[in-house]
């Protein structure tokens, strides 16, 4: 038998090299299938990590605790019941305490906390000595120059009226080292109302009113632990619950970042393996249809067998041999060419365990492509074995049974219809809907294959008997070919497949450069921790004066309403714009209409204001500036003003720097107690304000009929605010009584940041807040009137939902503490390479450096860009299986139909017309299938939608890239034409050359 096996090998070497060619593609593509997909998906999860912020490798446990006056004893105990909880390998612990005060200098109840935290003086830079002793702090170089504090200072707090005050002296000044590492994600050791933490050594806490501070205990998770333990969710969540019951909070800002992971990995392994299953569906096609048109040479040998009376199994285990032969070795040099290929498509980043589960899974591909292709050639056999001797024996293959084929497309048929329906409907029962688009097409090619047989009987008999011999040859040729149908559908789905693969590897990239621009607003984006609005722009305006190059932005939060404030005089030369956000020039500039008329800034040492006071009590008047370039907020206080009218002068320090200061509001309160603490005035207390002068070359900086302009000023809206009015050259301050007997809070008049509402263009629905009451930005100190001067689909960074507006206007919004956010500058793409410098230069602190082809590949790398990678690899196999499938048909058919047509040449048919029906059988198979599969593609994506799978975290702020663009299509389809039409005329070279000898 052995022998026998070899010989027919041996004999029939070109149906041997194509069943060795499809089994080594289908292989290949078996094997390479789990490599990649488990390799992807580490590389997924390694891509989700690096996107992820410090913060979101966070765990961080908090307790409200009694230290009685031993904090250090209290801290290590949370820490080791917290430990003891967690039951994780962790990096980075540190353990902290902080406790919220108010400002003992503040009228309006500003808060702070005082905090420690392990480790402190490590992330910083100080400049000064690390804090040691009781009654020392250090504060950030912001909150200092917005509190007005330097070393030396002083900063008294309070935790409640009767709690005691504590006193901290500034001894530093803080810089954070590294503002966007783990040591600082914690919000918990950030700015709370716009001020950073003062950080105090843990002996602080021995002081009585620090007795109850919060204890946080944190730990950093590491990247193997997040990417490799599928239950880390599952052990958090029973960590969480432990604490839970003994009171602790645990905060785990990991979910998001596990469940990102999760759905990527989901995305590749689903989305690969489908492919893979597909593709090795398609070879078992493709090998069954080579075997049938390889049986007629076997014919002769099975009748052979029969008349010698060799059993039908017998038979067909030397059937069996002779196929088993090529494909083992297609599946020898198929499985390492395979691993290699998804090795260096997606490298080796394999998680724990991965590399088994991938050989497991690609034995199993590979076992599948073996025992299915000799499945399909069984039942090759198993068909040509069970007819007659005398059928065997004749030259013409008898047809196949029509029944039994119509049968097979029927069943193909309805399950490509319940995989439409599943997918249409989204819920999927068997996961069939992951193939709806290939079946889809399958069913496009089966029902087009069925019209392309008819079409070409009708055509060849009418063609014949209208005498169109070239044409009629050609199209009875087809018709009556054994496996043209089959072969035609064949070449419709390798077409189709590889033209939604590579449409979707173009949209899909398309997208990602469409999202990386759109989530960050620029080509190249830089972070500014440690500044202010007013600092941020100055010094980009510095750093770039010409304004082409780089743009302050801010990105803040007002009440759950996400802001994106930028440099309006910058954006259209800065920003990568989309005609999805409507028209760059839709927000007024802020040195137009919006921004207040100009006042004298103020550069003097000195400030002298002219009043008339009025009720019975001591009232003092204060004066709030801010540094026009830094943004430092600098308090003048007129002291206690006598009753009638008269003037007052104060010093002025740090206005005399260029460009000066600008007024942010007038305080009425009462007189200092003696802890330094102010009140409101009482009932009836007044101020008319006709004057405000300055040393200097401007000494006019309010006179009677600016402070009378009622345009320029506002009143607060903290609890019951100051009466105002601006009238008769006079802007008078007054406390009268309440109705309702509520007590007088607020202290403060505003100057107007702007002439009116601050204009905002809206992406999206109207926030519920501004529904029903008045849409006002609340985050900036006071509240601010707000006007949509136009709504569109989207905008930058904050994406479907949030407001845009001018950074300008916002900074003069802000009251004496900044409203924080995150700062950033951002640069246009052709910005100089010194851009960086000079900012840094110009003040400020770089943090991270984004661009957008950075942030382009980091979505490559994610799940979605996987799949379509590997789709557009099965695309191409399935392209090469249609083209060795068409090269087998024609070597198949090329013998019967050279006889037949030199028949008909001697019979007098000329040598051009003979040539001609010759090649235009397989030209015409080619060009229909051809564009038979662009059609099934584009009914495909009709039918099924777009190939290219959502991003990760379902990300829908731009409109999708259409995945067949005419460009893509022609491109593709024109690559189709000319690897199968190069198959076709090699193929038939030898017949063409029979006829013309």
């Amino acid at each position: 038998m052995f022998a026998l096996v070899l010989g027919a090998v041996r004999t029939r070497t070109a149906q041997v090299l194509t069943i060795l060619v499809l089994a080594t593609l289908a292989a290949a593509v078996a094997v390479a299938g789990p490599w990649f997909a488990f390799a992807a998906a580490g590389r997924s999860a390694g891509a989700d990590l690096a996107a992820a912020g410090a913060s979101e490798r966070l765990v961080t446990a908090q307790q409200a605790v009694s230290t009685n006056g031993d904090p250090g004893a209290a801290s290590e105990e949370f820490a080791g019941r917290v430990r003891e909880a967690l039951r994780l390998p962790a990096s980075e612990p540190t353990s902290g305490l902080f406790t919220s005060m108010t400002l003992r200098q503040s009228t309006a109840g500003t808060s702070i906390r005082l905090a420690y935290r392990e480790g402190f003086c490590d992330h910083v830079q100080l400049d000064g000595p690390c804090p040691a002793q009781p009654g020392e702090g250090a504060i950030s170089v912001e909150t200092a120059r917005r509190l007005g504090l330097t070393r030396g200072s002083t900063v008294a707090t309070s935790s409640s009226l009767v709690s005691g005050i504590v006193s901290i002296r500034v001894v530093a000044l803080y810089t954070r080292l590294d503002p966007d590492g783990p040591y600082w994600a914690s919000e918990v050791y950030r700015s709370a109302a716009g001020l950073d933490p003062v950080f105090v050594p843990i002996a602080q806490f021995r002081a009585k009113p620090l007795w109850n501070p919060i204890s946080t205990y944190e730990i950093v998770l590491p990247d193997d632990l997040i990417r490799d333990d599928r239950d880390l969710t599952a052990k958090l969540t029973a960590a969480d619950n432990r604490l839970g019951a003994d009171e602790v909070q645990l905060d785990v800002n990991s979910r998001d970042l596990l469940s990102t992971i999760a759905r990527d990995r989901s995305t590749v392994l689903r989305g690969v393996l489908t492919t893979g299953v597909q593709i090795v569906v398609l070879t078992w096609f493709a090998i069954g249809l080579a075997g049938r048109y390889t049986s007629r040479d076997r014919r002769a040998d099975a009748a052979l067998l029969k008349l010698r009376g060799i059993s039908r199994w017998g038979a067909l285990r030397l059937a069996w041999g002779q196929h088993l032969v090529p494909l083992v070795a297609g599946l020898l040099l198929g499985a390492p060419a395979g691993y290699l290929l998804a090795r260096a498509l997606a490298g080796t980043s394999f998680g724990a365990g991965d590399q088994r589960a991938a050989l497991i899974w690609s034995a199993g591909g590979a076992g599948a492509v073996l025992l299915g292709g000799l499945a399909v050639l069984a039942a090759v056999e198993a068909s040509l074995l069970g007819r007659p001797v005398a059928v065997l024996l004749r030259p013409a293959a008898p047809g196949g049974s029509p029944w039994w084929s119509a049968l097979a497309d029927a069943l193909l048929l309805t399950v490509a219809a319940a995989a439409l329906f599943q997918a249409r409907a989204g819920s999927p029962v068997i996961g069939v809907d992951a193939a709806a688009p290939a079946l889809v097409t399958l069913a496009v090619g089966l029902l087009a294959a069925r019209l392309f047989g008819r079409v070409a009987s009708r055509t060849g008999r009418v063609a014949l008997r209208s005498g169109r011999l070239r044409l009629g040859l050609s199209a009875l040729q087809i018709s009556r070919s054994a496996g043209a149908e089959r072969l035609f559908a064949l070449v419709v789905v390798g077409v189709a497949l590889f033209l939604s693969a590579f449409g979707g590897q173009q949209a899909e990239r398309a997208e990602r450069d469409a999202r990386s621009t759109a989530d960050l607003g620029a080509v190249r984006v830089l972070t500014v921790p440690g500044t202010n609005r007013t600092a941020l722009l100055d010094a980009v305006r510095r750093a770039d004066p010409g304004g082409r190059e780089a743009m302050a932005a801010v990105i803040s939060l007002d009440n759950q309403v996400r802001v994106l404030e930028v440099d309006t005089s910058r954006l259209a030369a800065v920003a990568a714009w989309r005609p999805e956000y409507g028209a760059v020039t839709t927000l007024p500039d802020a040195t137009g209409a919006v921004a207040e008329p100009g006042l004298p800034p103020i550069t003097g040492d000195r400030l002298t204001v002219s009043y008339e006071r009025s009720g019975p009590a001591a009232v003092a008047l204060t004066l709030t500036l801010r540094h026009e370039a830094t943004g430092a907020p600098v308090t003048v206080s007129f002291g206690a003003l006598p009753a009638g009218r008269g003037t007052a002068t104060a010093p002025v320090q740090g206005c005399r720097s260029a460009p000066g200061c600008r007024i942010v509001n007038w305080s009425m309160t009462t007189p200092p107690d003696a802890d330094g603490r102010t009140r409101p005035p009482p009932e009836g207390a007044g101020i008319a304000v006709r004057e405000l002068r300055q040393d200097g070359a401007q000494p006019v900086v309010l006179d009677g009929t600016t402070l009378a302009d009622i345009a320029r000023w506002r009143p607060g809206t903290v609890g019951s605010a100051l009466d105002m009015a601006a009238a008769d050259g006079a802007l008078r301050l007054v406390t009268d009584a309440n109705t309702g007997g509520l007590p007088h809070v607020g202290v403060d008049v505003w100057a107007a940041g702007t002439r009116g509402p601050v204009p905002v263009v809206l992406a999206g629905a109207l926030p519920a807040d501004w529904r029903y009451s008045d849409a006002l930005l609340t985050a900036y100190g006071e509240p601010a009137p707000v006007q949509v001067t136009a709504t569109v689909a989207a905008l930058p960074v904050v994406g479907r939902n949030g407001v845009m507006t001018d950074l300008g206007v916002t900074s003069r919004l802000a009251g004496v503490a900044d409203a924080g956010g995150q700062f950033q500058v951002w640069l246009a793409p052709g910005a100089s390479p010194g851009i960086v410098a000079r900012l840094t230069a110009a003040g400020l602190t770089v943090g991270t450096d984004t661009t957008a082809a950075r942030r382009a590949h980091g979505l490559g790398e994610q799940g979605p860009a996987a799949v379509v990678r590997f789709a557009l690899l099965a695309g191409v196999a399935a392209l090469l299986l249609a083209a060795v499938t068409v090269a087998v048909g024609v070597v198949a058919e090329r013998r019967s139909l050279g006889a037949q047509l030199n028949a008909l040449r001697r019979q007098g048919l000329p040598t051009p017309v003979a040539a001609a029906a010759g090649a235009a059988g397989t030209a015409a198979l080619v060009v229909t299938g051809v564009l038979t599969g662009v059609v099934a593609a584009n009914l495909s994506v009709l039918a099924t939608g777009s190939p290219v799978p959502e991003f990760t975290d379902g990300w829908r702020v731009l409109p999708g890239q259409a995945p067949l663009p005419p460009g893509t299509v022609a491109l593709a389809t024109v690559a189709a034409l000319i690897l199968l039409g190069l198959v076709g005329w090699l193929s038939l070279r030898p017949l063409i050359r029979g006829l013309h000898r």
